[in-house]
């Protein structure tokens, strides 16, 4: 078998594998490359993540390329989180050979529809439908000037959308967003492709626990929501306890716990003790108000975590429903946590778990799949 080489074309380092989007990224890389992928990654450096030499090994080679921050990204018709990653240097070096290329996330799709890769092979990895995304921080968000830049952003990037025509193929994280692009792109070869993650196996404790548990990086608009909402609306009227752990919580999330005895908030868990907060927590508790993407954090919580109970829109269209307990209205919610108090993690749970995940959701299978679309085998 001939070698196969591949770019890939990140919208952010993607090491430390830390949030939603990055750890897609990483995990893919790291199966590709146990496939003997040769990988070219090209990466927009985002501030705040330094260069990963830990890439190094897993790559041919990796390029780093600054974002285009500030006013000459912001006052354009293409979308800020595209226009601002652009790079002359990367075109040039997408240019050196005819490999395919991956771009991950619209964020990356500046060069999309650039004549200059005309005949190469091109890979669309879709993370979001992101102008419906972004209408929903609109919605969530609370400031207005960053409700102002939501919305504009939402309009751009539906725009923007259009040029994936360009991509020859496209590789979408749930059911319910491969619907959508095939109904936008019927002449396209869009494919459902989950998201890669960290898990192997499960690794659930036996037993019960005395908590519930609700994580994820809750400065985005999205999940400071969420939190609100069970603070509020769930927990405020019981004697249910609840967790709240995730990235940089906002000042009014740690005030609304702090009126309630049986609410606390863990702000920047390391991954060792939010991992721990998962297996231990008798109820996952994980609601938004976003239906498109895959939440990866749902992934991790059924590897991990005992009890999952959800709203629908977490499960949409991830074929994950017979795993989860459901329930949408604060009632409903309260209901579930009363049913689910003390009831141990039974053996015939796990093993559901076990096939159904292996079967959709293993990265080796994924891989192969991912694989078998970019080069035909």
């Amino acid at each position: 078998m001939s070698e196969r080489y591949l770019h890939i074309v990140s919208f952010d380092v993607p090491f430390p594998p830390n949030y939603g989007g990055v750890i897609d990224v990483y995990y893919k890389i790291r199966a590709l490359h146990k496939m003997g992928i040769k990988i070219y990654l090209h990466i927009i450096e985002y501030p705040g993540r330094e260069q990963a030499p830990e890439l190094e090994p897993m790559c041919e080679r990796v390029f780093y390329y600054p974002r285009k921050l500030g006013l000459k990204s912001a006052f354009c018709l293409k979308p800020y989180i595209v226009k601002s990653r652009r790079s002359e240097d990367m075109i040039n070096n997408l240019l050196q050979d005819d490999h395919p290329i991956l771009f991950e996330g619209l964020h990356s799709c500046y060069y999309i529809d650039d004549q200059r890769l005309k005949g190469r092979k091109l890979i669309y990895r879709e993370s979001n439908i992101e102008h419906q995304y972004y209408i929903n921080l609109f919605k969530a968000e609370r400031n207005p000037g960053k409700k102002a830049y939501f919305l504009l952003e939402s309009l751009k990037l539906l725009f923007f959308q259009k040029k994936l025509k360009n991509a020859d193929l496209m590789l979408v994280v749930s059911e319910y967003d491969t619907n959508y692009l095939k109904s936008k792109f019927p002449q396209n070869d869009v494919r459902f492709l989950p998201s890669f993650h960290s898990n192997e196996e499960l690794n659930i404790i036996e037993g019960t626990g005395d908590y519930a548990l609700y994580h994820g990086n809750i400065e985005v608009p999205e999940n400071e929501a969420a939190a609100a909402f069970l603070i509020n609306k769930v927990f405020a009227q019981t004697n249910h306890r609840l967790i709240i752990a995730g990235m940089n919580p906002p000042k009014h999330i740690v005030e609304l716990a702090a009126k309630h005895r049986n609410i606390s908030v863990i702000a920047n868990p390391d991954d060792e003790e939010l991992f721990s907060l998962i297996r231990n927590a008798q109820v996952n508790i994980l609601v938004t108000f976003q239906a498109t993407g895959l939440k990866l954090k749902l992934l991790n919580t059924l590897y991990n975590g005992r009890h999952c109970l959800v709203n629908l829109s977490m499960l949409n269209g991830t074929g994950l429903n017979k795993l989860c307990y459901t329930a949408e209205t604060p009632a409903e919610l309260k209901k579930m946590l009363d049913e689910l108090s003390g009831k141990p993690f039974s053996k015939t749970e796990a093993l559901a778990r076990i096939e159904l995940l292996k079967a959709n959701y293993s990265n080796s299978a994924n891989a192969q799949r991912l694989v078998s679309a970019v080069f035909g085998e």
